[in-house]
C-alpha cells in the first residue's frame, strides 16, 4: 500500500528518527563533513521512513529513489546509528566496494562512531591456497604466462589479509589463472582441507560474526539462505534488518536460485580431480582411472551431441529420441563410476569428497534427464566448452514469502522499481503483499538536462531490413558527431551490435569501443581516458555503468528492450498465466522492459550538473497504446521528434 514517510506510528516521534533528522539537518553532521552540503527533501523522507522500519518490530519498506536523491546515505545512517545488527546486499560488486571502501568509512568518521563492518563476497571473490597448490604442483601442464600469474598470486597471497582476488594488481583480470585458483563450491572440502585454518573464505566469513553491518551482495544472500552454500558450519548472522541496494535485480536472481542447475564444466573438473586421486594416491585402483577418463570421453561426446541441436530449450533437445537414449546410458555410466566410488570410500579424503559431490551431480542429472516439472522451464546454456543445464521455475512468490519472512524488517530501494507510478509489479514478484511503497523522484531538474528524442521516419524494429539499419546508422553518426563522440550506443541483441560495427567502421571518427573487445572495466578506463570515444555495448552496458560529466553527452538505444519471444522462462510463464487468464504482455514483457529501459537511461544523468541526450530509435514508444507506459515512468524529460533540436542541445554541451 502507499506509504507517507510523514506518518509516523504513534504520537512520538522515536530517538532514532530524532538523530537522523538531525544528522541530515544543515547543522547536522553530513553538513559538517561534506564542504557544500545542501539538505535534500527526499533523502531525509527516506532516511525517517528507514527510521521508522527500524525502529517497528518488523515489516517490509519498498522504496524507489531516484537517481541523486543520494539512496546509499538514505539507508546507511539509519541503519548506523539504529545500533542494530544490519546486512546489507548489492547488485554488484563495484556498489558493494564503493559502499565498505568508501561511503562507510567517511560516515563512520563524520558520526564520530565506530560499530564493527564486515565485507563479505562470494566464494569465487577469494583464493583457494589448496587449489593454488595443486595448480603449483602440475606446472609442468601449464603454459609460461599462466604458470608466471600463478606464481604472482604466490607471491600476493603471502601478504594478503583477506585472499581477496579483486585487489591483485600484479596479474590481469582476464588471466585463467585466476579462476584455476579461486575457492569453488566443487572443490571445498571444509574441515578436511588442509589449509583450512587460514582459509581466506572462512576467515572472511567468521569476521562477519560479530560485525554491526556487514556488505554482502544479492548472489550471496540467496546462495547462503536458499543453498546453505557456505562449506562450513557458520552462515550470515540473523540480523534486525536486511537492506538490498539494487533491489531490481532480485526478481531474476531469485529465479536462479530457486530454480536448479547443473554445470556439465564442473562435472567434468570433478572427474579429473577422480583421476588424480588415482594418479597420487591410489595407484593399485587402476579401474578408478579407467573409468574416470572413461566418463569424462563420453561426458564430452554427449555434451557436443546437444550443442549440435542449437537449441536453447532442452524440452526440444531432449525429444530427439535418440539423444535421449544416449543421455540415459550416459547415466548408466556415471552410476557405475558411483558404485566404484562407494567401494573405496574411506581410503582417501579426496575421493569421499568427490564421492559425495558425485552423487549430488548425479541426483540433479536424473531431474533434468525426466525433465517433468510442468512448472518450470528447463534450457541449455553456453557455457565455456560445456553447456549449462538449468531449470528455473515459473513463479517463485511462494518460496519469497517464506524467505522475507517477519522476523526480520527488510528494505528494498533501488532508482528503478516503478512501472507507471507503481511500485505493485516489483512487489507482487516477490511476494511483498503486506509491504509499505514508497516513491522518491529525482531532484534533478530533467526538463533542463535532458532531451529526449525519437526520430522521425523510422523503420520497423520488428523488421531486420537494410533500410532499418541505415536509418539507425544515419541517426548514430549525426548525434555522435554533434556529441564530438561521447556516447554509448546501447542494443538488445549481439547481432544488431556486430552489424552496426561493422557498419560505422570507416564511417565515425571517433574511437570505437567495442563490448567483447576487452572486458567490461577495461572499456570503461579507455572511454573515460580517451574523453571522445563511442562505445557499443548490450546487456551488461545497460545498468551498473557511471560515466559522470561532460565525458557522456548521448545515449543511443536501438530500440524497446522487450524479452524474446523465444525466452525459454518467458514461454513457460506465459503459458501458465494465459491458463489463469492473465495477459503475459501486460503483467510481463511490458514491466520489464519499462525497468530496462529506465535503466538504459540512467547512464546519461548522473548528477545535477550533468546534461545529455537520449534517442530511441523505436517509434512503438508514441504510437501504441502501450507506450505511454513507458513515458509515465521516465524521468520528466524535454521531449522531440526533431533531429536538429538534438544537434543543437548536444552542441550546447562542453
Amino acid at each position: 500500500m502507499p506509504y507517507s514517510c510523514c506518518s509516523y506510528r504513534g504520537a512520538i516521534i522515536s530517538r532514532l528518527v530524532k538523530e537522523v533528522t538531525l544528522a541530515f539537518s544543515q547543522e547536522g553532521a553530513l553538513a559538517q563533513g561534506i564542504r557544500g552540503y545542501k539538505p535534500r527533501a527526499e533523502q531525509l523522507k527516506m532516511a525517517q521512513a528507514v527510521a521508522e522500519t527500524l525502529d517497528a518490530a518488523a515489516g517490509k519498506l519498498v522504496l524507489e529513489a531516484g537517481t541523486g536523491v543520494g539512496k546509499t546515505f538514505g539507508y546507511l545512517i539509519p541503519a548506523l546509528l539504529s545500533g542494530k545488527r544490519v546486512i546489507v546486499s548489492t547488485g554488484s560488486k563495484n556498489l558493494q566496494e564503493q559502499l565498505f571502501y568508501k561511503d562507510i568509512p567517511a560516515l563512520l568518521q563524520m558520526l564520530d562512531i565506530s560499530p564493527k563492518v564486515a565485507l563479505l563476497k562470494g566464494r569465487n571473490n577469494y583464493l583457494c591456497q589448496l587449489r593454488l597448490q595443486q595448480q603449483l604442483d602440475g606446472a609442468q601442464t601449464l603454459d609460461s604466462q599462466t604458470l608466471d600469474d600463478l606464481l604472482r598470486i604466490q607471491q600476493w597471497a603471502a601478504a594478503s589479509h583477506d585472499g581477496d582476488l579483486g585487489t591483485i594488481a600484479t596479474v590481469s583480470e582476464q588471466s585463467p589463472a585466476l579462476a584455476l585458483v579461486a575457492s569453488t563450491r566443487e572443490s571445498c572440502s571444509g574441515k578436511r582441507c588442509a589449509f583450512y585454518e587460514q582459509c581466506f573464505t572462512r576467515r572472511a566469513r567468521q569476521k562477519t560474526l560479530d560485525a554491526k553491518l556487514i556488505v554482502i551482495n544479492h548472489h550471496l544472500f540467496f546462495a547462503d539462505r536458499v543453498l546453505k552454500d557456505t562449506g562450513f558450519a557458520e552462515l550470515l548472522p540473523e540480523a534486525d534488518m536486511q537492506v538490498f541496494d539494487e533491489a531490481h535485480q532480485l526478481p531474476d536472481i531469485a529465479v536462479s536460485y530457486f530454480g536448479q542447475q547443473l554445470s556439465l564444466g564442473a562435472m567434468a573438473r570433478l572427474l579429473e580431480r577422480v583421476e588424480e586421486v588415482y594418479l597420487n594416491e591410489l595407484r593399485d585402483t587402476e579401474q578408478l582411472g579407467d573409468m574416470a577418463r572413461r566418463c569424462i570421453s563420453r561426458l564430452n561426446d554427449w555434451a557436443q551431441a546437444c550443442l549440435q541441436h542449437q537449441q536453447s530449450d532442452w524440452r526440444l533437445v531432449l525429444a530427439d529420441k535418440t539423444l535421449a537414449t544416449q543421455s540415459w546410458q550416459l547415466l548408466e555410466e556415471f552410476q557405475a563410476l558411483q558404485r566404484l566410488l562407494l567401494a573405496h570410500v574411506g581410503r582417501s579424503e579426496l575421493l569421499d569428497d568427490c564421492f559425495e559431490k558425485w552423487l549430488d551431480y548425479l541426483s540433479r542429472l536424473q531431474q533434468f534427464l525426466a525433465c517433468d516439472n510442468p512448472s518450470a522451464a528447463y534450457s541449455l546454456e553456453l557455457n565455456g566448452r560445456l553447456p549449462l543445464l538449468r531449470m528455473a521455475p515459473i513463479d517463485v512468490t511462494k518460496e519469497c514469502q517464506q524467505l522475507f519472512n517477519d522476523d526480520c524488517r527488510w528494505l528494498f530501494t533501488s532508482a528503478t522499481l516503478q512501472v507507471n507510478r507503481t511500485l505493485g509489479h516489483f512487489a507482487a514478484a516477490m511476494g511483498l503483499n503486506d509491504c509499505r511503497e514508497m516513491i522518491l523522484d529525482s531532484p534533478f531538474n530533467y526538463q533542463q538536462q535532458a532531451l529526449f528524442c525519437v526520430p522521425r521516419q523510422l523503420a520497423d524494429v520488428r523488421s531486420d531490413s537494410d533500410y532499418q539499419l541505415q536509418r539507425l546508422l544515419s541517426i548514430c553518426l549525426a548525434a555522435i558527431n554533434a556529441a564530438k563522440g561521447r556516447t554509448f550506443i546501447l542494443f538488445t541483441s549481439h547481432r544488431m551490435l556486430e552489424r552496426m560495427a561493422l557498419a560505422l567502421q570507416g564511417r565515425c571518427h571517433y574511437p570505437l569501443l567495442i563490448q567483447g573487445s576487452a572486458g567490461k572495466q577495461s572499456l570503461l578506463k579507455k572511454f573515460r581516458q580517451l574523453g571522445n570515444a563511442v562505445l557499443l555495448g548490450t546487456g551488461s552496458f545497460w545498468e551498473g555503468v557511471d560515466v559522470r560529466g561532460h565525458l557522456l553527452s548521448c545515449v543511443i538505444i536501438d530500440k524497446l528492450p522487450f524479452v524474446s519471444p523465444d525466452d525459454n522462462l518467458y514461454r513457460a510463464r506465459a503459458a501458465e498465466l494465459q491458463r489463469r487468464g492473465g495477459d503475459p504482455f501486460q503483467d510481463i514483457s511490458l514491466p520489464q522492459a519499462v525497468i530496462a529501459l529506465k535503466q538504459g537511461f540512467g547512464r546519461l544523468i548522473r548528477d545535477e550538473h550533468d546534461r545529455g541526450v537520449l534517442i530511441l530509435c523505436d517509434n512503438r514508444i508514441v504510437n501504441r497504446s502501450y507506450g505511454q507506459a513507458f513515458l509515465n515512468s521516465l524521468p520528466p524529460m524535454a521531449r522531440t521528434r526533431d533531429m536538429q533540436k538534438v544537434m543543437n542541445f548536444l552542441d550546447e554541451i562542453k
